[in-house]
């Protein structure tokens, strides 16, 4: 296969995107979220969005450096270099702040987070996009693209309104069964019926 290698990397990707969302939902505190000042026992989701901070501090610049020097690069963000630095730096800037809508999103469902609507929404949006910034750079949009697009969305309700949500709810044996009769209440009942005859006569 002639792109083996990036390839795989983006199946990688996918991987390890497709379970950021289902992750995430565990960061946030139980209950509704907070309208005001976080609850003393819970948290506000910047909280969560610091220690996505921390890993991308080890990852990506500790782990950066370290590949660097592996490949025998130079430690120069200057002259030449600088567009490494800027655009890197760029790319940082909205990675972060779709790292933070998404901690977002999953924070201030109102109960249990849904990562089974978000990430849908999240990668099938991404998608379309990154089409729609190729055809504006390059000045045409062939029309099977806009027909990708419109499937593309069509996906993401298919999948996020098919996805298992958990376990529905199952009534229990006492919800099910019909309450029984107070013992002696249908004799009253027609005791009563007989002696309001008695008076009608």
């Amino acid at each position: 296969m002639k792109h083996q290698l990036p390839i795989l990397f983006a199946l990688g990707t996918a991987l390890c995107w497709g379970l950021y969302g289902p992750t995430l939902q565990h960061a946030r505190p139980g209950g509704s979220p907070p309208l005001g000042p976080p609850d003393p026992a819970g948290w506000s989701p910047f909280k969560p969005y610091v220690g996505i901070g921390l890993a991308y501090l080890v990852i990506a610049i500790i782990g950066g450096l370290v590949a660097m020097k592996l490949k025998g690069d130079s430690f120069s963000f200057s002259d030449a270099q600088a567009p490494a630095l800027k655009w890197g730096f760029a790319a940082g800037v909205l990675g972060a702040l779709g790292a933070f809508c998404l901690t977002s999103a999953m924070s201030t469902f109102i109960g249990k987070p849904q990562p089974q609507l978000v990430m849908p929404i999240v990668f099938g949006g991404a998608v379309t996009i990154t089409a729609l910034h190729s055809a504006i750079s390059h000045g045409s949009m062939k029309p099977m693209m806009a027909v990708g697009i419109l499937l593309t969305a069509v996906g993401i309700v298919l999948v996020a309104s098919n996805t298992s949500h958990g376990p529905t709810h199952t009534p229990t044996e006492t919800e099910t069964t019909a309450p029984a009769p107070v013992a002696g209440t249908a004799e009253v009942g027609e005791a009563t019926a007989r002696d309001n005859e008695g008076l009608e006569t």
